[in-house]
């Protein structure tokens, strides 16, 4: 018996409210056995405390598909418009404003 490997079409609805988005220059990410939490910041110089404006939660297998899909974007990007050059604070090599 032959398997049926078409894919079902899934419509995506995108309202006004979700369109405009939510600006981020920080993520957090956590985990436990079954989940990852990914907490999107927007962080204002001189500003002693930041709030998460959008928490996004995904399974394990979710979340790798996320990471394949970021880097080939990036590399679409970047075959595009050049390279994106990383700003690392100086004397700290493991600076990262989007970090685990």
């Amino acid at each position: 018996m032959a398997e049926n490997n078409k894919q079902q079409e899934i419509k995506i609805e995108l309202t006004p409210e979700v369109a405009g988005g939510h600006y981020a220059n920080l993520a957090v990410i956590a985990h436990t056995p079954g989940e990852f939490f990914i907490d999107f910041i927007a962080v204002s110089p001189n500003m002693p405390q930041a709030r998460v404006n959008t928490r996004v939660i995904m399974n394990p297998e979710n979340a790798k598909n996320l990471l394949f899909a970021l880097r080939d974007n990036i590399q679409k990007y970047e075959n595009t418009f050049g390279e994106i050059e990383r700003k690392v604070a100086q004397g700290n090599n493991n600076a990262n404003p989007f970090q685990a």
